[in-house]
């Protein structure tokens, strides 16, 4: 085939809603806007461990401990998923890990907040967990078949860490007086960081036009935004609980919770790499791949001897 027949074939796929498949020609702006969308988000699965892990020895009970673990495990095989994914692009995982490790690739802004009490759990299993899992059902729509189809199984184990999260902030809203004021003030620092995990609004997204007309995402920042609060604000209510926006609003004549602005500062200082913990988050991630290198060199090891193929930049 010809460039042109080629490309014509590739629109032809994305017209009619079909998948884009590794061996499939494709646009080198196609190719990076997908590496960088699924880089991004196996980065945020594999540093999101590290808030929660800080309180697998603290959990109130043995129960709660082990829903913790086994979010925490699950969040490593969703990175684990999504590199796999993103190499099937021809980016190794040593370079996606390097891109990370020297700030060329971002993860999510929410991970840079600290979690100052068991309510933090709480609140990023709902709120956090939440917000990422309206973008992940979208996603399960996205053109690149690998990324698609890895958000359904993501997508599954996702809906449990949501619940669980709600679960925690539930019985801490039926608590002592106490227990209800650190739900509140877990909700309180929480709430406009997961506001933020959708990106700018749409007319100051650099990639959200473009993503939108290769259908790599499905809906614009500000639309999946708008989804998240609108399932979000009633849940807090229920819960007794305070959003701490005092221009929250139910527009009668959309049928939707309108907003105040968000504090679009916070957002960029912690994407530039400026929030609270930033260096600590990246420092402990580049500590763990350092103190990995014996596990890959032996297996690097074990594959030359019998034989076998293993990129050693992996």
């Amino acid at each position: 085939m010809d460039a042109r027949t080629e490309e014509e074939r590739f629109n032809a796929i994305i017209d009619d809603d079909e998948k884009i498949e590794p061996r499939d020609w494709m646009p080198e702006a196609y190719r990076k806007t997908v590496i960088r969308q699924m880089a991004q988000h196996a980065h945020s699965e594999v540093i999101g461990m590290q808030p929660e892990a800080n309180w697998i020895a603290r959990a109130p009970t043995l129960l709660r401990k082990a829903i913790l673990i086994a979010k925490v495990q699950d969040e490593a095989g969703h990175g684990l998923y999504l590199y796999s994914a993103t190499e099937t692009l021809g980016v190794s995982r040593g370079e996606l890990q390097e891109l990370l490790h020297t700030g060329k690739q971002k993860y999510s802004s929410i991970f840079n907040y600290p979690t100052l009490s068991w309510a933090d759990i709480g609140a990023i299993g709902w709120l956090v967990d939440g917000a990422a899992i309206v973008n992940q059902i979208v996603l399960q729509g996205t053109s690149y078949g690998p990324y698609a189809r890895a958000m359904v199984k993501i997508c599954k184990e996702e809906s449990f860490h949501a619940r669980q999260g709600y679960s925690i902030m539930m019985t801490l809203a039926d608590g002592s007086d106490s227990q209800k004021a650190m739900c509140q003030d877990a909700i309180d620092r929480w709430w406009w960081p997961s506001l933020m995990m959708f990106g700018p609004h749409d007319s100051e997204s650099a990639h959200t036009a473009e993503s939108m007309s290769w259908k790599i995402k499905r809906k614009t920042n500000d639309e999946l935004r708008q989804m998240f609060v609108d399932q979000t604000v009633p849940q807090a209510r229920y819960l007794g609980m305070t959003i701490p926006d005092p221009d929250l609003e139910f527009d009668e004549e959309s049928g939707h919770w309108k907003i105040g602005e968000i504090d679009w500062e916070e957002f960029w200082s912690t994407i530039r790499g400026d929030g609270r913990l930033n260096r600590e988050r990246i420092a402990h991630k580049v500590k763990a791949w350092e103190d990995g290198a014996w596990v890959r060199e032996a297996a690097t090891a074990y594959a030359v001897k019998h034989g076998m193929k293993l990129d050693k930049s992996a």
